[in-house]
Parts: C-alpha cells; sequence; structure tokens
C-alpha cells in the first residue's frame, strides 16, 4: 500500500503538539501570564506574543482529536485497498491489528516499569492487570488514568478496531454522507445522555466509551472515502490553504463550544477538525521540502511509540524546570522532544520487527 507522506507528516506534527502539550502544562501549571497592555501595542508586543503563544500552547490536546481522526482515515484507506485486492478475512484482519498494537503496549509498559526519569505519580498495584488488558474503562475513575495518563487512549482505540468491520460495511453501503450523518447522531446522542439526561464521570465522554468519539473517527474513514474518489480535490482543499483558512476561520467558534453543557456535546468534533484542517494544512507545506518532510514523516511512522512512552518523561523534566525562564524552555524542548522521538521510534521499530520474527518462526512451512 502507497502510503500518504502528508498524513505521516500530520501525525508526527500532531504527536509533536501532544507531547509539547503535556510538557508545557507540567512546566506552566497554575501559572498566569500577565495580561497585555492593549493601549500601548508597541511597548507591550513581547507580552502580546507570550500570551499568543500561551493560548496556542494550551490547545495542544485538541492534537488527540487529530489523531483520531487520522487513525479513521488511515484505517479506512488501508482496509479499502485489501478489499479491492480480493475477499478479506476479518479474523486475520484483527489478528494482524491487534499485533500490532499490544506488544509495544506491553513494552510501554515495561519501559514505564524499569526507566529512570520518569514520573511515577502513582503505586503499581493490581490496576496494572487491567492497564495492561487495555480495559482502563472498567473501574473507569481508578483506571483510565492510571500510571500514564495518555494511555486511555488504547481504551478507546480497541473500542474502535472491535466495532471497526461493522463501521466499514456501513460506510461502504452508505456512502461517505450518510454514513457520517448516522455516525454524529450516534456520537453525539451518546454524549447528550452522558452529559444530561444520565451525566457520568467525564472520562466517559473523553474516550472511555468509543461511540462518544466516533463523530471525529467517522469524519476520518469519510475523508478516506472522498479521497480515494477524488484524490486532487481533497488534497487540494487540505493541502493547499483553503483547508487551513476554513480552521482558522472556525476555530473561535468551536472554542466557545466549552462554555456551556449542551454546546460542549460537540465540542471535540468541532475543535478536533479545526486543528485537523490547520495541522494538515502545515504537513502540507512542509511536504514540498524534502528534508523536513522526511523528518516529520518518520517521526509520524513511529507516532504510536512516542504517544505510548513520552508523557512520564515530559512531567519528570517538567517538573525540575520549572524556575527556569520562558526562553530556556523553549530551548530545552527541542532536544527533548528530539530524543523522545528517537526512544519511541526505536522502540516501535525493534517490537514491530521482534514481533514480525516471531509470527513467521510459527508459521508451517510447506513443502
Amino acid at each position: 500500500m502507497k502510503r500518504l507522506l502528508w498524513i505521516d507528516i500530520s501525525k508526527g506534527l500532531a504527536i509533536l503538539f501532544v507531547a509539547y502539550f503535556h510538557f508545557f502544562r507540567t512546566y506552566f501549571q497554575y501559572g498566569v501570564l500577565p495580561p497585555p497592555d492593549w493601549s500601548n501595542l508597541a511597548a507591550d508586543a513581547l507580552t502580546i506574543l507570550r500570551v499568543a503563544w500561551f493560548k496556542v500552547s494550551g490547545l495542544g490536546f485538541h492534537a488527540v482529536g487529530v489523531f483520531i481522526i487520522l487513525s479513521g482515515w488511515t484505517l479506512m484507506q488501508s482496509t479499502m485497498r485489501r478489499v479491492e485486492s480480493g475477499p478479506l478475512a476479518w479474523g486475520g484482519w484483527y489478528r494482524a491489528r491487534f499485533l500490532r498494537l499490544y506488544p509495544m503496549y506491553w513494552v510501554a509498559h515495561l519501559v514505564y516499569l524499569v526507566s529512570p526519569f520518569v514520573a511515577r505519580l502513582e503505586p503499581v498495584d493490581d490496576r496494572i492487570i487491567l492497564s495492561l488488558l487495555g480495559l482502563r474503562f472498567i473501574d473507569i475513575q481508578m483506571n483510565f488514568m492510571y500510571l500514564n495518563a495518555a494511555w486511555w487512549y488504547f481504551a478507546m482505540l480497541i473500542q474502535f478496531y472491535l466495532i471497526f468491520s461493522l463501521l466499514f460495511w456501513t460506510a461502504r453501503r452508505l456512502g461517505p454522507w450518510l454514513f457520517l450523518l448516522i455516525a454524529c447522531a450516534a456520537g453525539f446522542f451518546a454524549r447528550y445522555v452522558l452529559l444530561v439526561l444520565w451525566p457520568q464521570n467525564g472520562l466517559w465522554v473523553l474516550g472511555g466509551f468509543a461511540i462518544c468519539r466516533l463523530p471525529e473517527f467517522a469524519l476520518g474513514m469519510s475523508l478516506a472515502m472522498w479521497h480515494a474518489r477524488a484524490p486532487a480535490r481533497v488534497e487540494w482543499f487540505l493541502l493547499r490553504g483553503p483547508g487551513f483558512v476554513v480552521g482558522l476561520i472556525l476555530y473561535p467558534a468551536a472554542l466557545q463550544l466549552y462554555h456551556g453543557l449542551y454546546e460542549y456535546i460537540f465540542c471535540d468534533f468541532a475543535t478536533g477538525a479545526c486543528c485537523m484542517l490547520e495541522i494538515v494544512s502545515i504537513a502540507g507545506f512542509i511536504s514540498l521540502f524534502q528534508a523536513p518532510a522526511k523528518l516529520f514523516g518518520l517521526v509520524g511512522l513511529y507516532s504510536y511509540g512516542l504517544y505510548l512512552t513520552h508523557q512520564p518523561y515530559v512531567i519528570w523534566l517538567g517538573l525540575r524546570i520549572r524556575e527556569v525562564p520562558i526562553w530556556a524552555f523553549l530551548l530545552i524542548c527541542i532536544p527533548t522532544l528530539t530524543v523522545l522521538s528517537a526512544w519511541g521510534m526505536l522502540l516501535e521499530k525493534g517490537t514491530n520487527t521482534l514481533v514480525n520474527k516471531l509470527v513467521s518462526a510459527r508459521k508451517p512451512v510447506h513443502a
């Protein structure tokens, strides 16, 4: 299957934004920047830039929504191409997907347990069994963010994988528009129930119940179908500027959805879609330059390993540099994210290689 470089670049940008956000959040926790002096813009330009940086940095968690959208896209794209080449054996599909997900997830647990320089904010106890199984939504308040908060994403992802055959069949039968409409209706209704009719722990809406994030995942699936039909048109919109402008215009409206309970039903979908338009547009620009495109594409190709391992490291370091000035924090970010990207890449590539060797060794040899 031919990979789309700009999607890998988008994943690379998204995971770096998430890792940076966790680093920033730890370093600047409870910090408040002074408000700019709007009456003297020239004299207070530095403060205005600092406020803008603070606001944009605070949106880093929206990149998780970008991951959900791009996960739906890449999963739909790869599965459609497999179907085009012949009948799809769903048993083999599920086996391959879970071999891709679980081993690296288990390695991330091992790395957390044995690595120095990681923040250990909770004791290792019997909850680690549910964590290793990926069933972090059981007793969700105690388990969903256990040990490494970023691992909640895995618990959501395996739910999407389990129902993907149904989603795939529905999308192919109904077409992208009707499928997206129905998926959004189901997701928004689930959020309405858990937020308004029967209020529950907010972790269910975050991803503990994956249907609450189905609108983003279905948007990615629909985008893959539209791209398969008209790749030039979709890439022109996403990569050449129009998508960036649309996202920039709609982003302030999406942020207003945080200000009410009913509005919040649509908030994650809106902010994730707007962030996706911005990140993919930037990826389109980066793809014009060979060296940066290769670098960010490589980070995106192994973004799963970085996602699973980065947070305890950046929390550990962030807690120790809170006293340094902002400029020093920004300088520290670059080598930190570089090292973590290389570490995540090494772990994921090594894990995949080992798993492939073990699976190949177990296959029967036919004469």
